[in-house]
């Protein structure tokens, strides 16, 4: 599996084509990153999904005209953080017709992360936690704004930042989850011309009144995934909310309650 390449004049023509898939296993995002072979139950489940959620948004398209949604999965579980969605990217409808998801991945075992374009069949190739989709449809606005930035290499790369952590300070730019990644584009294909940097993206959020979620990770926790982990660091944190085991991070439910909140999206629909 290859990541889009920055946004480099030679580069541009080829990514546009691009499908970034093979070698499974290599980049995940809210995932265990555990080291062990997909099974073929895994594998049916997986395209089995996949296949529910194209129907699902063929109908929407059909429908509605929708042509870019917000799609969350369940990688794993979040429970003991009172969360669902352990992960989300931006679906979008290409011209010739079937749907790509356009999200960033951590390469397991490192501190890095690439933006990768895929179809919905890699999205949830993998052995989940659970079996299921969460889609939200942003206002027809929202999506002709995203639509266009994801579909060029100029833009989609933007703010893509590659040091990773799975629990990056949500207002900080030393890291960037894949949660933050997608956000913070939202942002930037809102303001093209304006929001050039990711510092502006997280002012645009803040006006526009996101709030992140906030994870208590007491200290030994936070010791072991340091010292265990490549892709968790804590260090980017404010240290009074640090030392109160307040870890602010971008979490899908916390951009799923803001975007319909803020009248940007509908609720989210749960595909089982």
């Amino acid at each position: 599996m290859k990541p889009l390449l920055s946004p480099s004049p030679a580069a541009r023509a080829a990514c546009l084509g691009l499908l970034l898939a093979a070698a499974l296993g290599t980049a995940h995002a809210g995932r265990s990153c555990e080291d062990k072979p997909l099974t073929p139950q895994s594998l049916q489940k997986g395209l089995d999904l996949a296949q529910r959620t194209s129907q699902a948004l063929d109908a929407e398209y059909a429908k509605n005209g929708t042509r870019v949604v917000l799609l969350a999965r369940v990688g794993q579980d979040l429970s003991k953080y009172d969360l669902h969605y352990s992960h989300y990217g931006w679906a979008y409808r290409t011209p010739e017709g079937p749907w790509r998801v356009a999200h960033k991945l951590n390469e397991c075992g490192t501190a890095g992360g690439h933006v990768y374009r895929q179809g919905l069949g890699e999205f949830f190739l993998d052995d989940l936690w659970r079996y299921e989709a969460g889609v939200q449809v942003p206002t027809p606005a929202v999506q002709q704004a995203l639509w266009t930035f994801l579909t060029q290499p100029q833009t989609v790369l933007r703010l893509q930042h590659e040091p990773y952590s799975m629990v990056s300070y949500a207002w900080g730019q030393r890291y960037q989850q894949s949660n933050q990644w997608a956000t913070e584009t939202l942002a930037a294909a809102m303001e093209p011309a304006t929001v050039q940097r990711r510092q502006q993206a997280q002012a645009w959020l803040q006006f526009k009144g996101y709030e992140p979620g906030v994870l208590v990770i007491r200290a030994l926790s936070r010791l072991g995934g340091r010292v265990t982990a490549a892709n968790i660091a804590f260090d980017d944190h404010p240290n009074d909310k640090r030392y109160a085991s307040r870890i602010e991070t971008v979490t899908v439910e916390s951009v799923t309650q803001w975007l319909q909140r803020s009248q940007l999206a509908g609720p989210v629909r749960v595909l089982p």
